[in-house]
């Protein structure tokens, strides 16, 4: 990412009030659905911002990484967890995802709403363990205009096509899908 980018969402969080403890919570695109997310085990959090879905899967009982490209960000995001009581739970990184996703183990949760990079695809199914839950989420151009950063009608699930579809959605400019790695093996003609 670039430096302005960067730069961009420090201002951005920066504009954001103080922590405190209470603010964590699903995004709402996922809340009818969380009955579908792992309560224990190992979950990733891709551009976690301040940490609210971080910590709230941490208060869920999950050992929690959340990255960010915006090191303001992930300040806040410690502090939330700390003020929360999930610091044990919860781990943060600042990470620019143009270099890829950071090393780590398989998880048993792939959170990454509103942000996506189509490289990051492949290497996002890789991270899941078998069993694991993708919950992706991310601006569309459905019911909207087409833009470089919407996902066009059906990529998600296109984009995603080896994991059990658990829930979907596109409209009103968002796209969304909660899939599950099953322990099938892929056979290449």
């Amino acid at each position: 990412m670039s430096e302005a980018d960067r730069l961009r969402w420090d201002r951005r969080h920066s504009r954001d009030g103080e922590p405190r403890a209470g603010q964590d919570g699903p995004p709402s695109v996922f809340a009818p659905f969380a009955h579908l997310f792992p309560s224990k085990g190992r979950a990733l959090d891709i551009a976690c911002g301040s940490g609210r879905t971080t910590v709230w899967l941490a208060r869920r009982g999950m050992e929690v990484l959340g990255v960010d490209v915006s090191p303001v960000a992930i300040e806040r995001a410690r502090r939330l967890a700390a003020l929360s009581g999930m610091a044990d739970r919860c781990r943060f990184e600042v990470v620019d995802l143009d270099d890829g996703l950071p090393e780590g183990p398989d998880m048993d949760l792939v959170l990454c709403h509103l942000f996506r990079d189509e490289r990051l695809d492949p290497a996002i199914v890789d991270r899941l363990a078998t069993g694991g839950i993708l919950a992706i989420a991310t601006l569309s151009e459905v019911d909207s205009a087409p833009g470089s950063f919407r996902a066009r009608p059906g990529e998600l699930r296109e984009a995603f096509a080896q994991l059990e579809v658990l829930a979907e959605g596109e409209g009103e400019g968002l796209a969304w899908l909660v899939g599950r790695r099953d322990g099938r093996v892929a056979t290449i003609l």
